[in-house]
C-alpha cells in the first residue's frame, strides 16, 4: 500500500495524531492541517513524500510522510509512518519549556480549600477585596 496513498484524515488518525478520524476531520476543517503548504481536505489523498503541517493545541508538527496506512496500529508502527524535521522538534521543545517555566510561575491550589481558607475567601469577598 506504499504506492497508492490513503486520505488524510485516516493517515493522520492511522499516525496516531489524534485519537479518533472525527477529531482528525474537525482538524482539517478547522484549518489546522496543510499538505504541501495548501489547506488540506478530509478527502484529500496523502502519499510518501509529501510534507505535512499540523497543529494541534499550541504544538505544530512538520512531518514529511514516509508511508502510508490505512489502519490504525501500534505506536511503534505510527512512528514509522513519518519523519519529523529537526527545526519542528527544536520548536516544540522550546515551547515545552517555556509552558513549564510559565506554569511553575503560577503554582496551582492543590485540591479544594478547606475549611480556614474558605472562611477567608468569604471574607476576602464579602469586604470587597
Amino acid at each position: 500500500m506504499a504506492d497508492d496513498g490513503v486520505r488524510v484524515d485516516r493517515w493522520l488518525w492511522a499516525a496516531r495524531f489524534f485519537k479518533t478520524r472525527r477529531l482528525a476531520v474537525d482538524a482539517i476543517n478547522g484549518g489546522k492541517v496543510e499538505i504541501n503548504d495548501a489547506r488540506a481536505k478530509p478527502a484529500k489523498t496523502v502519499r510518501p513524500g509529501d510534507q505535512l503541517r499540523i497543529r494541534k493545541d499550541a504544538f505544530e508538527f512538520h512531518v514529511e510522510v514516509l508511508d502510508v496506512a490505512g489502519q490504525r496500529g501500534s505506536a511503534a508502527v505510527a512512528r514509522t509512518l513519518y519523519e519529523e524535521f529537526a527545526d519542528s522538534v527544536a520548536r516544540r521543545e522550546t515551547l515545552r519549556e517555556q509552558l513549564r517555566a510559565q506554569s511553575a510561575a503560577f503554582p496551582q491550589p492543590r485540591g479544594r480549600p478547606d475549611k480556614h481558607n474558605r472562611r477567608e475567601l468569604a471574607r476576602f469577598k464579602k469586604e470587597g477585596g
